[in-house]
């Protein structure tokens, strides 16, 4: 007893012995290429951005630390006093220049220190101030 029962199949359907294709059209192709023309050079730009934002910040970071570094110091040393004074630190392979001056703070008898260091981030140039108020009757 052999039942051979045949499914019955819709008008057009493909017969499970004949392989899928995927084909694309030219329009197809041409409108995928027009697509990453389009998106590949703003991803490329939005890449230089965050690295140029990433960098700029990590400078920052690192000036920041040297103002405050270089500040301490003058007010334990007490040579904030001296008017302006330059240097420059190396950090790894870069050059952060500073300036520091002094100037009287408008009310009672502080003194307005600020350290001014200077970096650059590919290519262009940043700068940082860092200031505090200081009792200048303290010797």
């Amino acid at each position: 007893m052999n039942f051979n029962r045949s499914i019955p199949r819709r008008p057009g359907a493909k017969s499970p012995g004949r392989a899928l294709t995927c084909a694309f059209t030219l329009a197809e192709v041409l409108a995928a290429l027009v697509f990453m023309a389009i998106v590949i050079p703003v991803a490329v730009e939005g890449m230089r951005v965050a690295s140029l934002a990433g960098e700029v910040s990590q400078r920052k970071a690192t000036a920041a630390r040297i103002a405050d570094r270089v500040l301490n110091e003058l007010i334990v040393t007490g040579q904030y006093q001296s008017g302006s004074q330059r240097g420059v630190i190396n950090e790894g392979s870069q050059q952060y220049s500073y300036l520091v001056r002094s100037q009287p703070w408008n009310e009672d008898a502080l003194l307005q220190v600020t350290v001014d260091v200077t970096y650059s981030a590919q290519g262009k140039q940043y700068d940082l101030l860092l200031s505090t108020l200081v009792d200048n009757n303290i010797q």
